[in-house]
């Protein structure tokens, strides 16, 4: 009986591996997306108020925020409220402010006014480019930083850089599905 062998290829490496699953799953809600026009990537064709376009944004945002996490730490994400605002106040609907992050957080899930859909789809790229030489320059993927205080996230938690890449990974690849329902109401494609 014969032993499985592996052909001799380059050594396994993990934080390849892992981009090329956070490249797999980008290009998931940004592939096929330029045939549309920028009208059609404003539309909101379904129940909800997310737009193809805005979708796009927001992975792009949300994988910005997480690599300068990678590198920085909870300093890179600011949930701070204004004062006199609580968490509480904002889930009633009753915040007498709404902090700053929270309306950039909302109008990534919209094209604004001059958006283009060629133009976020290039940021998405760049956002990309800029994510690999993060992950490159950072020698441990097992390095640990404390999560921001925030109420989606357990007090003291922390959150490794290959946590960060995983939660990259299925946070754009719940998107994609996102992304090809509205593709679909938009114009009949399908992603397959």
């Amino acid at each position: 009986m014969a032993a499985d062998t592996t052909p001799a290829s380059a050594p396994h490496d993990e934080r390849t591996d892992l981009l090329a699953a956070l490249a797999t799953a980008r290009a998931a809600p940004s592939g096929r997306r330029a045939t549309l026009s920028d009208e059609q990537a404003g539309e909101r064709p379904t129940v909800s108020a997310l737009c193809l376009g805005g979708l796009i944004k927001h992975v792009a945002s949300m994988e910005e925020s997480w690599m300068r996490f990678a590198v920085e730490g909870r300093s890179a994400m600011n949930f701070d409220l204004p004062e006199g605002v609580t968490w509480a106040d904002l889930a009633a609907g009753t915040a007498r402010a709404v902090p700053q992050w929270m309306i950039d957080h909302q109008n990534d899930f919209a094209m604004q006014p001059g958006e283009t859909l060629a133009g976020i789809l290039r940021r998405y790229e760049e956002v990309a480019a800029a994510s690999e030489k993060t992950l490159a320059s950072i020698p441990d993927l097992s390095a640990t930083r404390p999560l921001p205080e925030a109420p989606w996230n357990e007090p003291g938690a922390v959150r490794s850089v290959r946590g960060v890449v995983l939660h990259l990974i299925a946070e754009t690849t719940q998107h994609a599905g996102h992304a090809d329902i509205l593709r679909e109401a938009l114009d009949g494609q399908t992603s397959t």
